[in-house]
């Protein structure tokens, strides 16, 4: 049986169904492109908390708001209907950066978020895709602070300390913000 941990493995989609005759499953990717499946090499298909299976990633393309995945071993409409509803997991060690300023979000998922001066605003603790930039939720008690991922607002990000810098000097930026 292969041993799936949160420090090695990471959720990357969900398959909605098979499509076609000849085993190829439609899915609904967390990642950003196909490359993050390709560069894996190999899936995880997870159906509840016991069964899990490893397959290798022969192709992948878009098609619609979905992704259309064709992996080894899966090769009719039977198969492919058993994974309806599967996790599809890789390991973290196969993601690759584009470059130094870019992180996961399950790396900046739980970081302590600090302003500038040092005041401590709360835990970074869910991340909004808005499609121009991403927005960090950070939470402190009951407070929510919406924080845009900008240069000039994120200062640095830390994951050895986990830590996040913002700006301190943006006008309204900690009381337009809060909901």
């Amino acid at each position: 049986m292969i041993e799936v941990s949160p420090e090695n493995y990471i959720l990357i989609g969900r398959v909605i169904r098979p499509h076609g005759l000849n085993g190829f499953l439609r899915i609904h990717s967390y990642a950003g492109s196909e490359e993050s499946f390709l560069m894996a090499g190999t899936v995880l298909l997870k159906l509840g908390q016991m069964e899990i299976s490893e397959y290798k990633v022969l192709s992948i393309k878009a098609h619609g708001n979905a992704f259309l995945i064709k992996l080894n071993e899966i090769s009719s409409i039977e198969a492919a209907e058993k994974y309806r509803g599967a996790e599809i997991l890789i390991r973290k060690d196969t993601l690759r950066r584009n470059n130094e300023e870019e992180y996961f979000w399950f790396e900046l998922i739980g970081l302590e978020v600090f302003l500038n001066s040092g005041r401590f605003i709360g835990i970074l603790q869910d991340i909004v895709n808005t499609g121009s930039n991403d927005i960090y939720v950070v939470k402190e008690g009951k407070k929510e602070i919406l924080i845009p991922a900008l240069h000039g607002i994120v200062l640095k990000v830390d994951l050895d300390n986990k830590k996040m810098l913002i700006a301190d000097n943006i006008d309204g930026l900690l009381d337009i913000n809060e909901v």
